[in-house]
């Protein structure tokens, strides 16, 4: 018996070792990143524009709008397109609509509205939903007009110049996307909206400039982005085989060395999803999605011999990016087993040093993330005060999300396929404004749900545990099993009352 509880607890350090090396060398990353943008907004980058002045020289421009059942926010995505400062000769939409419910009627009342306006608009409907979203967009490209296609969900109100900020980047024939920064009208209606904003923010400040200027592999966002036509066709297309299409695209257009341009002070604003099971069906495609092309593209990138080393170890990390929430989940899960082999084993006291590790990877990322709030927000000892309680509270919920991530993430390195779950959209703007007859949210209750809430009793045994061991207790984890029980609680909570 005592072999077995040897042999299985250096299984457990062994896994608990290499998931804390790994969230380390990720946030070492993204200080690298931070590095990248802290120096790019020191120079003032000029590049060659195109000049649209001229009506006879402006490109030809498709935008397409891929919706699936957008009730309460198709015809607000329709007026702001309508708005958009182009020359209407120059310029086509393709509303992409797979949609099944009676949103179909409505979208067609108001696409012959807009014709009635001059406006060259089309509703695209398939007989099946092949690809989902990477279907939808291949179908329109297929009879696309324009040089260039801008893509917008339905839950984007571009401003109307945003063509006229965009379409001038790709003088340089080697551009193949221009991305633009999402903003969101909603940040302040929850605590979730908070967070959502808070880790969207660090992507499109830190990650995408950090990434992109220094010419490293960064991803279209799915959205708020406009692709030249020909990059799409040459990369191979649009391919429905991932739940993150864009990301895919992305990577294989790079291989195939076309550039990207990112515009962070381009803003795209957006709604932020309110509802947890909306949350939760995002999180689970993005972290699944994420994994997938994992799988898809790592091997090439690595091979590839026209990439730096430094731009290969960027996006094998960048690819990794949702499998940090299976480390942070082993980590969290084998750190109470932990705190008692270590105090059986205090003869190992060097190696429980590493669980200083996390404390060191949280502090890098407390650090970067500071830098970009404060360019945002400004410093000052108020901003800083809010700035930690706002760190904290992501940190906490981010943690609580990563038994649900970490299933996503299984399911994609598996290759196990799943649908296309899309986001329902509310058309929430401000605190009045409610979600509860959103006929599109989930009433079903997840069995996963009932194991967050198992996790939660876990975690506020791993905090009695720090009573327990030993002489005298042992408090080093405590925080960090208090934090984890606050994360889980709190999604464990939300899940149900917004299911109802």
């Amino acid at each position: 018996m005592e072999h077995i509880w040897l042999y299985l607890s250096l299984v457990l350090m062994s896994l608990y070792s290499v998931s804390l090396i790994l969230v380390l060398l990720y946030s070492l990353s993204q200080l690298n990143l931070l590095w990248n943008y802290v120096q790019f907004k020191k120079k003032k980058e000029k590049n060659p524009i195109l000049d649209i002045s001229d009506p006879e020289k402006v490109p030809f421009i498709t935008i397409q709008l891929p919706v699936f059942n957008e009730l309460y926010v198709i015809e607000r995505l329709l007026e702001c397109i309508n708005l958009i400062d182009y020359p209407r000769a120059k310029l086509e939409i393709q509303v992409l609509d797979d949609s099944t419910d009676e949103s179909v009627e409505l979208t067609r009342g108001l696409v012959e509205n807009l014709k009635q306006d001059s406006l060259d608009i089309t509703q695209i409907r398939r007989k099946d939903r092949v690809g989902f979203k990477a279907g939808a967009l291949k179908e329109g490209l297929i009879t696309a007009k324009g040089e260039f296609i801008a893509i917008f969900d339905a839950d984007f109100l571009p401003q109307s110049d945003w063509l006229l900020h965009t379409v001038p980047h790709f003088k340089n024939k080697e551009i193949g996307v221009v991305q633009t920064r999402w903003s969101h009208i909603n940040r302040d209606y929850s605590v979730l909206t908070q967070i959502q904003a808070f880790a969207l923010d660090a992507h499109f400040t830190l990650e995408q400039v950090g990434r992109n200027s220094k010419n490293h592999f960064m991803n279209f966002n799915g959205t708020a982005g406009i692709w030249r036509k020909e990059c799409i066709l040459d990369a191979g297309n649009w391919e429905g085989d991932t739940l993150t299409e864009d990301l895919d695209l992305s990577y294989r257009a790079q291989l195939k060395d076309w550039k990207f341009k990112y515009l962070e002070d381009v803003e795209t604003p957006s709604e932020l999803p309110v509802v947890m099971s909306s949350i939760r069906s995002q999180q689970f495609r993005w972290n699944k999605g994420g994994a997938e092309n994992f799988q898809k593209m790592a091997k090439k990138v690595i091979r590839s011999e026209n990439i730096k080393l430094s731009t290969k170890l960027h996006s094998v990390l960048h690819l990794l990016n949702s499998t940090m929430f299976l480390n942070v989940f082993f980590v969290g899960v084998l750190s109470i087993p932990m705190l008692y082999i270590k105090n059986e084993w205090g003869h190992l006291s060097l190696y429980f040093d590493l669980s200083s590790f996390f404390i060191v990877s949280t502090l890098i990322f407390f650090s970067c993330y500071w830098v970009l709030y404060r360019y945002m927000k400004g410093g000052g000892l108020l901003n800083f005060l809010e700035y930690i309680k706002l760190f904290f509270t992501f940190y906490t919920i981010a943690m609580g999300f990563s038994y649900h991530n970490s299933l996503a993430v299984l399911e994609g390195h598996r290759g196990k396929r799943s649908d296309f779950i899309r986001t329902p959209k509310f058309n929430i703007k401000t605190l009045k404004d409610s979600w509860k007859k959103n006929k599109y949210t989930s009433k079903k209750v997840s069995k996963n749900i009932v194991i967050e809430g198992l996790l939660t009793l876990y975690f506020l045994f791993g905090m009695y545990s720090a009573f327990v061991v030993g002489e005298a207790g042992d408090f080093g984890l405590f925080p960090f099993h208090l934090m984890l029980f606050i994360g889980f609680g709190f999604v464990f909570v939300n899940s149900f009352r917004t299911q109802a």
